[in-house]
């Protein structure tokens, strides 16, 4: 747990007050353990956008695109601590995390290790550690049809995680998402078993319990629609994610020079947004992203 976590999450409570049902750590920093580099990711649960943002044009765009993303400071004596915080609904998360949601966005995030920081309540906390246990369960169901018949957890995370980043605009390389499993072995490797325990008649275990192997018999036709369904995240996925690139300029402060910094610092890429850029960022981002996509940043 970064050492600024809490305090993080109390200047959040500060900031919005009532509006506040829960607080989520994820990403990098929570994964290295370490808040010294870089933005500490935070997602802020309201139980409504208007309740944040009050009837303007901030909660419409919030309810119709989540979510939206601030940025947020704070001291702890003299160190400044940095985040990055999305704002969504409580009821958005769930829906978000759930079978029926067909995109990746927020199920294969919160698939992977979160830490619940806040919760107004115990009721409350209990729904999010239902949405996250959910978020798990989707993100294996919609994983397996990609696997072959036998595979272990390593394959089942590693490939999962490559699907999912390749069906929004992120500029992380398959080593990169690799890593991500390779970090927390033995975390996956317990969801794995947990998430396949719910699904009795597709996957059966390899041998002991301790070799985590697993076998699956899928139809024909159910591997076909889980091809074409990351077809269609994959399409969907990068059209919103340019929407939602746009949006945070507005909400970001210094958007266009952190998305740079963010996609130098996961492909080695780096191209320079000219001061036209930074005034005009909406007019002038499509050049930039157009050569980064030339020089293969996104993949």
């Amino acid at each position: 747990m970064p050492a600024g976590a809490h305090a993080l999450a109390h200047a959040l409570r500060a900031r919005h007050g009532d509006a506040v049902q829960a607080i989520l750590l994820y990403g990098s920093c929570y994964r290295r353990g370490d808040d010294r580099d870089g933005l500490v990711d935070l997602y802020l649960l309201v139980d409504g956008y208007r309740s944040l943002h009050g009837t303007g044009l901030a909660a419409l765009v919030n309810r119709l695109l989540p979510p939206n993303v601030y940025l947020l400071e704070t001291r702890i004596g003299e160190r400044v601590l940095r985040a990055k915080y999305a704002v969504l609904s409580l009821d958005a998360l769930e829906r978000g995390t759930s079978r029926r949601a067909f995109h990746s966005y927020f199920w294969g995030r919160f698939a992977q290790p979160t830490a619940l920081l806040y919760a107004r309540t115990d009721a409350i906390a209990a729904r999010v550690r239902a949405a996250l246990a959910e978020a798990v369960a989707t993100f294996v169901a919609r994983a397996v049809p990609m696997l072959p018949d036998e595979f272990d957890a390593r394959m089942l995370w590693q490939h999962g995680l490559v699907l999912s980043y390749r069906a929004e605009l992120r500029a992380e390389r398959a080593e990169s998402v690799h890593a991500l499993y390779a970090a927390a072995p033995a975390h996956y490797a317990s969801l794995t078993r947990a998430a396949l325990a719910r699904m009795p008649s597709v996957a059966t275990s390899v041998g002991s319990a301790e070799a985590g192997r697993y076998r699956v018999q899928l139809p024909a036709a159910v591997r076909l629609r889980g091809r074409l369904g990351w077809g269609g995240r994959r399409a969907l996925g990068k059209t919103l994610s340019v929407l939602r690139l746009a949006k945070g300029v507005f909400t970001f402060r210094g958007g266009p020079d952190y998305i740079l910094w963010k996609i130098q610092r996961h492909s080695g890429v780096a191209v320079d947004a000219s001061p036209r850029a930074r005034r005009h960022p909406l007019l002038a981002a499509w050049g930039v992203v157009w050569r980064l996509y030339r020089r293969r940043a996104f993949r």
